[in-house]
Protein backbone atom coordinates (compact mmCIF):
# COMPACT_ATOMS: atom_id res chain seq x y z
CA UNK A 1 0.00 0.00 0.00
CA UNK A 2 2.89 2.46 0.67
CA UNK A 3 4.16 1.53 -2.85
CA UNK A 4 1.37 2.80 -3.89
CA UNK A 5 0.38 6.13 -2.25
CA UNK A 6 4.32 7.10 -2.52
CA UNK A 7 4.22 6.42 -6.39
CA UNK A 8 1.04 8.58 -6.86
CA UNK A 9 2.15 11.25 -4.64
CA UNK A 10 5.74 11.21 -6.82
CA UNK A 11 5.10 10.51 -9.86
CA UNK A 12 4.36 13.92 -10.69
CA UNK A 13 8.25 14.47 -10.10
CA UNK A 14 9.12 11.69 -12.50
CA UNK A 15 9.97 9.58 -9.14
CA UNK A 16 9.68 5.79 -9.46
CA UNK A 17 8.61 3.82 -6.73
CA UNK A 18 9.01 0.18 -6.44
CA UNK A 19 9.55 -2.52 -3.80
CA UNK A 20 10.98 -5.88 -3.52
CA UNK A 21 8.90 -7.96 -1.22
CA UNK A 22 10.95 -10.99 -0.27
CA UNK A 23 10.95 -14.83 1.37
CA UNK A 24 13.94 -16.15 3.19
CA UNK A 25 16.81 -15.93 1.71
CA UNK A 26 19.87 -17.62 3.08
CA UNK A 27 22.00 -14.80 4.46
CA UNK A 28 23.64 -14.64 7.56
CA UNK A 29 20.97 -12.33 9.47
CA UNK A 30 18.45 -15.70 8.38
CA UNK A 31 20.76 -18.59 9.29
CA UNK A 32 19.41 -19.65 12.48
CA UNK A 33 16.16 -20.64 10.81
CA UNK A 34 17.56 -22.03 7.16
CA UNK A 35 20.26 -24.00 9.79
CA UNK A 36 16.98 -26.03 11.90
CA UNK A 37 16.13 -28.89 9.77
CA UNK A 38 12.23 -28.66 10.96
CA UNK A 39 12.10 -25.33 10.32
CA UNK A 40 13.94 -25.27 6.91
CA UNK A 41 11.84 -28.26 5.95
CA UNK A 42 8.58 -25.82 6.83
CA UNK A 43 9.90 -22.90 5.03
CA UNK A 44 10.73 -24.83 1.86
CA UNK A 45 7.47 -26.75 1.95
CA UNK A 46 5.25 -23.32 2.23
CA UNK A 47 6.89 -22.31 -1.60
CA UNK A 48 5.95 -23.73 -5.10
CA UNK A 49 10.11 -23.72 -5.69
CA UNK A 50 10.35 -26.17 -2.67
CA UNK A 51 13.58 -24.07 -1.70
CA UNK A 52 15.49 -20.92 0.05
CA UNK A 53 16.54 -18.44 -2.34
CA UNK A 54 20.01 -17.53 -2.42
CA UNK A 55 21.18 -14.27 -1.99
CA UNK A 56 22.57 -13.85 -5.92
CA UNK A 57 18.49 -14.29 -6.75
CA UNK A 58 17.96 -10.97 -5.47
CA UNK A 59 20.58 -9.11 -7.95
CA UNK A 60 18.39 -9.20 -10.67
CA UNK A 61 14.95 -7.84 -9.79
CA UNK A 62 16.99 -4.77 -8.06
CA UNK A 63 19.03 -4.44 -11.07
CA UNK A 64 15.78 -4.38 -13.45
CA UNK A 65 14.23 -1.69 -11.16
CA UNK A 66 17.31 0.03 -10.99
CA UNK A 67 17.76 0.28 -14.54
CA UNK A 68 16.12 2.54 -17.59
CA UNK A 69 14.46 -1.19 -18.40
CA UNK A 70 11.83 -0.20 -15.98
CA UNK A 71 11.41 3.55 -16.71
CA UNK A 72 7.32 2.94 -17.03
CA UNK A 73 7.07 1.12 -13.84
CA UNK A 74 6.06 2.76 -10.50
CA UNK A 75 3.94 1.62 -7.71
CA UNK A 76 4.86 -2.09 -8.04
CA UNK A 77 5.72 -4.70 -5.71
CA UNK A 78 7.90 -7.18 -7.26
CA UNK A 79 7.21 -10.65 -5.28
CA UNK A 80 10.55 -12.74 -4.95
CA UNK A 81 8.78 -15.57 -3.09
CA UNK A 82 9.27 -18.57 -4.90
CA UNK A 83 5.52 -19.05 -5.12
CA UNK A 84 4.34 -18.36 -1.48
CA UNK A 85 1.73 -16.20 -2.44
CA UNK A 86 0.58 -18.20 -5.28
CA UNK A 87 -0.18 -21.27 -3.25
Amino acid sequence: MLTRVLAAELSPFNIQVNAIALAMIKTKFSEPLWTNEVLREQIEASNLMGRIAEPEEVVGAALYLASEASSFVTGSVLMLDGGTTAK
